[in-house]
């Protein structure tokens, strides 16, 4: 019992370090005046994500998906702050899923990705699980 709650204070204390990094990130782009124009037209969380899915490439949608169903809060003030730097214009490129994954885990936030492994089989690609059930684990023997 000790265990699951001293893991809720360590996540509570690792949120609450995130939130005040990200707002005093945001207080000093205040003073340009730049990166909140989906706030003053009324917006927000919908105009930054719109922003994010934009740069977006390779798989990351997916990765974004998940990390909004894992973390939705962590999740939202990620791309609270990415949403405000593409609006911004300091961000421009591409990011894909590999990226954006690495982004997430470099601010603590572990999201779980499915993983798939896949083979050629007489010409087509078959998951591995697929591959492994369908031999029969035999192969051997015949002479």
């Amino acid at each position: 019992m000790s265990d699951d709650s001293d893991l809720d204070r360590l996540k509570a204390r690792r949120l609450a370090e995130m939130q005040r990094n990200i707002s005093s990130q945001r207080d000093p782009g205040e003073g340009r005046g730049a990166p909140d124009p989906a706030a003053a037209a009324g917006g927000g969380r919908a105009d930054y994500r719109g922003a994010v899915v934009k740069i977006l490439g390779y798989r990351g949608e997916e990765v974004l998906r998940n990390a909004e169903s894992q973390y939705p809060d962590q999740a939202m003030m990620v791309v609270r702050r990415l949403g405000e730097l593409v609006l911004s214009g300091e961000i421009g490129e591409r990011i894909d899923g590999g990226g954006l994954l690495a982004l997430f885990r470099s601010v603590g936030i572990n999201v779980r990705m499915d993983t798939k492994i896949h083979v050629e089989k007489d010409g087509k690609m078959v998951s591995l699980s697929d591959k492994l059930g369908s031999d029969g684990g035999g192969g051997g023997g015949g002479a």
